[in-house]
């Protein structure tokens, strides 16, 4: 299959299964909102390096959360009945994406979460679409995770942790929330063996497309989610 090269003066995307084995798509646009808007309504989401042009891809299986699904070891469990982190939810936006970027991970040098990413990402947070689950420590950001969502499911882009199992409850709370509101899935994009050690399934692509248009159906939660938690 070719890859395919988007205009910078159209939004356009080709059908998300005419991707490469590996799940690439097309190459180029921008990260204006509208642009990230439709990729992520047809299952497209950009990932890219610094110094590469934007990557969009379209991966083929893809690792989704049903949050009926989803369990959490006893430790976490007692963890967080114990009440160690504080949750808060769009609190503070920039400040989670930007430590997704810069907190140092295993077997990983650099980071594709650049400047633009965090721009981009910031303006579909003001806008309503991108949201964050943030944990707190003595009023310390020592976890959390951000993504977007359109209809009845997010689409997880990344997470950090300064301490032990921050992360995990910022997952912890996103899971009651989605439960609370009724979304179809979690979508974490890549399969990874932590995910499906907690209950995500690796699903075919023309699965999760199915499931994806059904869930735009369903209106989506825009704006702060922060009052929506109450």
């Amino acid at each position: 299959m070719p890859i395919f090269e988007l205009p910078e003066d159209e939004i356009v995307f080709p059908k998300p299964e005419l991707a490469e084995a590996d799940g690439l798509l097309a190459v180029g646009g921008d990260l204006s909102p509208l642009r990230l808007l439709t990729a992520y309504s047809l299952g497209i989401f950009p990932w890219f390096n610094e110094d590469n042009p934007i990557l969009w891809w379209s991966l083929d299986p893809r690792l989704l959360c049903f949050p009926r699904e989803i369990t959490f070891s006893k430790s976490l469990m007692q963890r967080i009945k114990r009440r160690e982190f504080e949750v808060k939810i769009d609190a503070n936006f920039r400040k989670v994406v930007e430590l997704c970027a810069n907190v140092k991970r295993n077997n990983q040098k650099g980071t594709w979460i650049s400047a633009e990413i965090i721009d981009s990402y910031m303006q579909l947070h003001q806008m309503g679409y991108a949201h964050s689950f943030e944990t707190y420590k003595e009023n310390r950001l020592v976890g959390g995770l951000y993504g977007v969502s359109l209809g009845a499911m997010f689409s997880g882009e990344s997470m950090f942790h300064l301490e032990t199992d921050a992360s995990k409850v910022a997952f912890y709370y996103l899971i009651q929330f989605a439960l609370k509101h009724h979304f179809h899935f979690i979508d974490c994009q890549q399969v990874t063996p932590h995910m499906l050690s907690m209950g995500g399934r690796a699903v075919a692509r023309k699965e999760f497309l199915k499931g994806l248009r059904e869930s735009l159906n369903k209106n989506t939660l825009v704006g702060k989610w922060n009052d929506l938690n109450n």
